[in-house]
């Protein structure tokens, strides 16, 4: 009867009222099995003693292997509850990074099959304001949050980078000239130099294909290849879009902009358009590690506050050996 009391916390109720009874059962025909072949006689003290003594243990063990079963159902049942991942997030920003962000998403539901990751571009303006705002999970951006929201809003977020993104100047497939120095570049985004013919090229105008002011592509270009010199009108675009940009500078003749390593690494977008090497050196993984190539950024996914549930897990999958193998072969490093 004492073992009323230990069976509560190791057992639920239903398991060891069951196994209590079925004990007592037993006891008596075993006892009583005894006492007949013992000619109806009481059994020695030391008999009956060993007896009751085997039964409990027998009981005992019983009970723990039943309990150890149950808990251990529990506790799986526990951790597939905790690893269970499900919701809908949305990320907003980045065009550069877009592509990427777009491709592990959809890795990530393939494992992940209740859960659902919304991307979209905009620009990294964008995706700052509307994380910042409660208007999505994820704010992917090109640039710091300092360097397009205010600092108070700023703090706010917390940044999680995932990769690096080189960036390119890209002119008309008919312009002749395969590499620009610094300096041509400064002159040619403000308006100095207007003709290709000035840096030796042919006798053709030179059409600047501006992205908005949203564009995190566009303030990293312009700190980094044009020392944060700003750029004159151009052929302005309604959208900040790659393949806008791409689409433009095709069908415009001696036109310019730039666009990110993660398009250009894709051999269908390079028709029409030529990549333009940064003081005779080229855009690639190699020269941008080794410092010989300028023009890059981290790509960074921020939220506002720490990230949770399908959020966190979604920016933890970019860390997977599976997810970096994808990094590279769409042109990030």
């Amino acid at each position: 009867d004492n073992l009323g009391d230990w069976s509560s916390d190791v057992c639920s109720s239903d398991l060891w009222n069951n196994t209590l009874l079925t004990f007592k059962y037993y006891y008596k025909v075993v006892v009583n099995k005894l006492d007949i072949k013992n000619g109806g006689r009481k059994m020695n003290k030391n008999v009956s003693k060993f007896i009751k003594t085997g039964l409990s243990i027998v009981l005992i063990g019983g009970i723990l292997a039943g309990c150890s079963t149950k808990s251990e159902n529990k506790e799986s049942e526990n951790k597939e509850s905790e690893n269970k991942i499900e919701g809908s997030i949305t990320a907003t920003g980045s065009t550069a990074l877009q592509p990427l962000a777009q491709q592990i998403a959809k890795m990530f539901n393939e494992k992940n099959p209740n859960a659902t990751i919304n991307v979209q571009g905009g620009g990294s303006g964008t995706g700052l304001k509307d994380v910042s705002a409660g208007n999505a999970d994820i704010g992917n951006s090109d640039v710091f949050a300092e360097e397009k929201l205010d600092e108070d809003k700023a703090k706010e977020l917390i940044d999680n980078k995932v990769c690096v993104v080189g960036f390119a100047a890209v002119a008309n497939s008919k312009v002749t000239l395969n590499s620009l120095t610094k300096d041509q570049l400064i002159d040619i985004f403000t308006g100095k130099i207007v003709n290709w013919k000035e840096l030796g090229g042919d006798d053709i105008k030179i059409t600047i294909i501006s992205r908005p002011d949203s564009s995190g592509t566009k303030a990293t270009f312009k700190k980094y290849a044009l020392d944060g010199a700003k750029e004159a009108t151009g052929e302005a675009l309604k959208e900040d879009s790659s393949g806008a940009v791409a689409k433009a500078v095709k069908e415009t003749e001696g036109s310019i902009s730039y666009l990110a390593s993660s398009y250009l690494s894709n051999e269908k977008n390079l028709e029409g358009i030529k990549v333009l090497k940064y003081e005779d050196v080229e855009m690639s993984k190699e020269n941008i590690t080794t410092g010989k190539y300028p023009i890059w950024s981290y790509e960074h996914m921020y939220t506002k506050g720490e990230a949770a549930g399908v959020t966190k897990a979604y920016i933890e999958f970019f860390a997977t050996d599976e997810a970096k193998s994808t990094m590279e072969k769409l042109g990030y490093y």
